[in-house]
């Protein structure tokens, strides 16, 4: 059964500059992969209406991916881009798996908070094929990931 996954960090930036990471396609190539992962961007458009087609490959080439051998590829859609406070996407697995299949929505969230931005993001409808637990990890080190790259660290 679907269900939700959330995870947050707190950046030491203005909610302007983490927006604009979230945003800019050289940034979220950079940033978005988890340790472990590569990604790149087939086009990305970022507006609302617009969306974006990405492929994630594991650095582990033993790794089953979702969408074939050691790769995910996610289509997205931009429901909602609205500067400098939420990006809400609606992605799809491109993948035979039944366990993949449904739209699942990921909700970033950033607000100003005292020392800099809380980030918030939140997946809905998650597919039955992705663990909490996988979840907390990649999100954990995506945000790390977010972090140093809007801090000039990464």
């Amino acid at each position: 059964m679907p269900h939700t996954d959330s995870a947050d960090i707190v950046i030491a930036a203005a909610p302007e500059a983490v927006f604009a990471a979230l945003v800019d396609a050289d940034a979220r190539a950079a940033w978005l992969p988890p340790t472990g992962m590569t990604g790149r961007f087939e086009w990305f458009d970022a507006r609302t209406g617009g969306g974006y087609r990405m492929v994630l490959t594991y650095d582990d080439t033993s790794v089953v991916g979702k969408s074939e051998e050691n790769t995910d590829v996610a289509e997205v859609r931009f429901a909602a881009v609205q500067a400098p406070h939420r990006v809400v996407e609606e992605v799809d697995f491109v993948s035979d798996d039944p366990r993949f299949t449904g739209t699942m929505t990921m909700t970033w969230a950033v607000e100003a908070v005292d020392g800099g931005a809380r980030v918030t993001v939140t997946a809905t409808d998650v597919p039955d094929g992705i663990s909490s637990a996988d979840h907390a990890a990649a999100f954990a080190s995506t945000l790390a990931n977010l972090d140093a790259h809007v801090r000039g660290a990464g």
